[in-house]
């Protein structure tokens, strides 16, 4: 038996070479998006550990101009969660539109509405029902997605009533004591 390589041979492992990557480009984008996602369900299950986790220790954190990336992602998952406290939020991501820039970063831009209500309280931030799109970097560390940087731009927000905290956020009815 030779050890050479013939063309068509040269041509098949060049060919499972490909698929093999083309594979890793397609689950890494799967990975990414489950990322996205357990962005917007942590927010809205108020994890706020779990949320910063999802960040590099670097990461550069950007909400409608303003930096927020002092501290990180807990610091600021902290300061969401001080903000919104226990009042009812809805996060939605559409439309992901996530390219592999190389084995361990991507870019992504997600299509985004949120719905937030703030605890009614004097000089509290109005609620709104939000629409705009993040965009986003990603990095690969120790084999997990992790943002990188994120940055959201809202493009219209429609005003809601903040949230009472005496009554349940799904009914409007008053909450009663056990």
């Amino acid at each position: 038996m030779t050890n050479t390589i013939n063309n068509e041979q040269e041509n098949l492992i060049n060919r499972l070479i490909q698929l093999e990557q083309k594979s890793q480009r397609l689950e890494d984008i799967e990975e990414i998006k489950k990322l996205k996602a357990r962005y917007f369900r942590f927010v809205d299950e108020k994890k706020w550990t779990d949320f910063g986790d999802l960040f590099t220790a670097d990461a550069t954190l950007i909400s409608q101009g303003q930096d927020f990336s002092a501290g990180g992602g807990q610091a600021y998952g902290k300061m969401i969660g001080d903000l919104v406290g226990k009042a009812p939020t809805v996060h939605h991501g559409h439309m992901p539109e996530i390219d592999i820039i190389d084995k361990d970063n991507a870019k992504g831009i997600w299509s985004i509405e949120d719905l937030l209500t703030f605890p009614d309280a004097k000089d509290a931030y109005p609620g709104h029902n939000g629409y705009g799109q993040y965009r986003e970097m990603y990095r690969k560390e120790n084999g997990t997605w992790k943002i990188s940087s994120t940055e959201l731009t809202r493009f219209r927000m429609d005003p809601l009533k903040n949230w009472d905290p005496n009554t349940d956020p799904v009914t409007g009815q008053p909450v009663t004591s056990k």
